[in-house]
């Protein structure tokens, strides 16, 4: 009924000898707000530049390691939250290490065809003389954007070792949302 009736109206105006330029509501098109970027939307990598660099070859104190997004798409879209980060080892017996969460709230992002944003992982390198089963030799990274399922796999550009934490409650070695 309720259709007739702007129907109705709208042929009431046109009759009138007044242009139509009233659109009802119901028929207006607001500009949609941008959805989350996906996997299929997006290029991802590590940040190659010196000052991007985490420094591995000291072992006082974290260092970091940034990896970026670009929105590859013809579409605006959206990523909140954290990454999902895997890191694979070197050594049999790294194996593969998920790696925690800060406490840092995260912020939405909102990417054009074309923008780039980073995150960062705070690491901690450890010394030449540490024993062998205290260390994480990383080979790759298994990097998934917020909220989907399918990762990039990125080879760890930079050398040196981690110090092996992968059980800790509070590890040296953990990641920040997007953004940060």
């Amino acid at each position: 009924m309720k259709s007739k009736l702007t129907a109705v109206a709208l042929a009431a105006v046109v009759v009138a000898g007044t242009a139509a330029t009233a659109i009802p509501a119901s028929a207006a098109t607001a500009k949609a707000e941008p959805t989350r970027c996906h996997t299929a939307d997006l290029k991802a990598g590590f940040a190659m530049g010196d000052d991007a660099k985490p420094e591995m070859e000291q072992s006082e104190r974290q260092t970091q390691a940034y990896i970026w997004f670009t929105n590859q798409s013809r579409r605006t879209c959206t990523l909140s939250g954290f990454a999902g980060v895997d890191m694979v080892g070197a050594q049999k017996t790294d194996g593969t290490w998920s790696l925690a969460r800060s406490s840092e709230k995260p912020t939405k992002m909102t990417l054009e065809q074309g923008d780039t944003v980073g995150f960062s992982v705070n690491l901690l390198p450890v010394a030449g003389s540490t024993p062998q089963k205290e260390k994480f030799v990383p080979a790759k990274f298994l990097v998934t954007p917020p909220d989907e399922t399918e990762h990039f796999t990125l080879k760890w550009p930079f050398g040196g070792q981690i110090l092996k934490q992968d059980g800790a409650t509070h590890p040296g070695t953990y990641l920040n949302p997007v953004g940060l």
